[in-house]
């Protein structure tokens, strides 16, 4: 039983969407059609040569294995009792918000509470962070460059100062890429020294791309693999010629705008996440929002994140 049509992107707003989806069945055939575009595949043993309709809405049975399925099998849907609506409405909401949703206003947005919408919102960055990682190295072109993340010292409680008015000591560095063609990687290193930042870009960047960075020493080295160009910050430098860094600085903005305004702490443990979240809306650029959350549902199969996996105690270090 091949069935499936294939899916639709022709809904470029919210209401658009909830016009598209008006019920479960819909939302279960256009994520069939994203997921098996050439026919039903069984979740269990991946086996397409007989598949039955069962009586359990939206199951299906295999013939070879005996087992019954349904779309949301190994999938970050799967034991999940929203509604596909839900997750439609919570996917297109993730997309649309440049500096990212808290989990209160999804809570109110698709009426459930703060505890599923933070559910929800960790298991969306788990597709982030699929969806980062799939596209391998960036190239070409690429700006380099490292940033930290962390409150400001003085707007702490006492309890948790480092006994400083400035400096990084209980911040997180992240090193960062962006290709001129608008592509970025982020990724939290445990430190902001050369070793650190050379694996960043040896795994991020593709060998012989040209580097774009300032003048930290700790990128000295990598002439060897790339050709690289240097802006001196330090005295009113930012431009000569093609190097400057201004486009990875613009999505450190971004960044930042989203910690403060919008999340106001991310958690050491979830830090990760959030840059998954954030590099991967802004790979998605100026595109529709129809195709921007198709290809966000496209990336779901695979995936699994339970409720305690997701509050496991962080380590003390982070």
């Amino acid at each position: 039983m091949n069935d499936t049509t294939n899916p639709t992107t022709a809904y470029n707003s919210l209401y658009e969407l909830l016009e598209a989806f008006p019920d479960e069945e819909s939302c279960v055939r256009h994520l069939e059609a994203i997921r098996w575009p050439n026919g039903i595949i069984c979740a269990h043993c991946r086996s397409t040569r007989k598949i039955y309709r069962v009586a359990r809405p939206y199951f299906y049975k295999c013939a070879d294995c005996r087992k019954e399925f349904s779309v949301r099998k190994n999938t970050i849907f799967e034991e999940s009792r929203l509604p596909l609506r839900k997750w439609f409405m919570a996917s297109w909401l993730v997309t649309s918000h440049r500096k990212g949703i808290p989990s209160t206003q999804l809570a109110r947005e698709i009426g459930v509470t703060q505890k599923t919408a933070w559910f929800v919102l960790g298991r969306l960055r788990e597709v982030w962070g699929q969806m980062d990682d799939r596209d391998g190295p960036v190239g070409g072109e690429v700006e380099v460059d490292e940033t930290f993340i962390g409150g400001k010292a003085r707007n702490k409680h006492a309890s948790k100062k480092l006994h400083q008015k400035r400096g990084t000591a209980d911040k997180k560095p992240v090193a960062g890429a962006r290709s001129r063609d608008g592509k970025v990687r982020a990724k939290v290193i445990s430190e902001n020294n050369r070793i650190k930042l050379h694996e960043f870009v040896r795994s991020n960047i593709a060998i012989g791309s040209t580097l774009y960075t300032d003048e930290n020493r700790a990128y000295r080295g990598l002439e060897d693999d790339y050709d690289h160009e240097t802006v001196t910050h330090s005295i009113g430098e930012y431009v000569r010629g093609q190097a400057h860094t201004n486009g990875l600085e613009s999505f450190w903005a971004l960044l930042k705008r989203g910690y403060i305004g919008t999340f106001h702490h991310f958690t050491w443990k979830h830090l990760p996440r959030y840059l998954a979240e954030f590099s991967a809306r802004y790979n998605l650029g100026k595109t529709k929002g129809g195709w921007r959350v198709d290809t966000m549902l496209g990336a779901t199969p695979g995936l699994r994140l339970t409720y305690d996996e997701l509050i496991e105690k962080e380590e003390e270090d982070g």
